[in-house]
């Protein structure tokens, strides 16, 4: 069957507000503006997913996640592999010459391994392979989960119910005098609602042991610690800057990061640059 999406994602949006905070955040320009680039090749892809996909048969219910078909994406996946040579750091260049030589029976394993890994957590796949197949796979990802409503939820869960990824970010968006909480996947990139006063790892409740911490140089991104389980969830607040867009915001804040660490939280799941 042919699927189109519901909600076209919109990767102009990602472009122009990773070249915005580039020129706002020199410490991070080589990070957004190979982001840049990524989601330029993201942007094409995507909009040949319909055509490529054809009559092809695709889950339309339950874990999307289920099983993929790699013959059509091992054309894409070597344009993919040519970005990374060309404008990754040099780890990846490297290791992206290295991946071309096995051939897209190699491509193919290294997609569908890291496709049925239904979590989407990090495996034992070293982190620039993991790189390679999250990057050209999120595209894919997101067409497939906004082709589809959103599951009935009855109650708040920590999981994309879409593919059963893990939480990348918080999302605060405005509703009333306040903000109202949502997840945003890792993976599919799609969004769902969640309690304010809750860890999204390990559903701590008590709000004593919830910290909030905000710098003064990123006042619309909230890292939300938890001290029970050490994990930390940025959230992006776009109660105070509703020109954001979570994932590339997210991007540019590396010294949240390095001050998580230095405290002793962990990430529930990094973003895909690992900033």
């Amino acid at each position: 069957m042919s699927l189109l999406a519901i909600a076209k994602v919109n990767y102009r949006v990602r472009i122009e507000r990773s070249r915005f905070l580039a020129e706002r955040f020199p410490f991070a320009r080589e990070v957004l503006t190979f982001y840049e680039r990524i989601a330029q090749f993201q942007n094409d892809f995507y909009g040949q997913l319909p055509k490529l996909l054809g009559n092809r048969s695709v889950p339309v219910s339950g874990n999307f996640r289920s099983e993929l078909n790699v013959s059509f994406l091992l054309e894409p996946f070597a344009r993919f592999l040519s970005l990374s040579e060309s404008y990754g750091p040099g780890s990846l260049a490297t290791h992206s010459k290295q991946v071309r030589p096995v051939g897209e029976n190699g491509w193919g394993e290294l997609l569908t391994r890291f496709w049925s890994t239904r979590t989407a957590e990090p495996t034992s796949t070293d982190p620039l392979t993991e790189f390679l197949a999250r990057g050209f796979l999120q595209p894919y990802a997101e067409f497939l989960a906004s082709s589809r409503l959103l599951p009935v939820l009855t109650m708040t869960v920590c999981r994309c119910p879409r593919c059963n990824s893990l939480p990348l970010l918080g999302v605060l968006r405005p509703e009333g005098d306040g903000g109202k909480r949502f997840l945003q996947c890792s993976f599919c990139s799609q969004e769902w609602e969640f309690r304010r006063i809750l860890c999204a790892h390990c559903g701590e409740e008590q709000e004593a042991k919830l910290p909030v911490y905000i710098a003064e140089q990123f006042p619309h991104v909230r890292v939300e610690c938890c001290e029970t389980c050490k994990h930390f969830l940025r959230t992006i607040d776009l109660t105070k800057d509703g020109n954001a867009v979570p994932m590339v915001d997210d991007l540019a804040v590396v010294p949240l990061t390095l001050w998580a660490q230095e405290k002793g939280y962990t990430r529930i799941r990094p973003n895909l640059l690992g900033t």
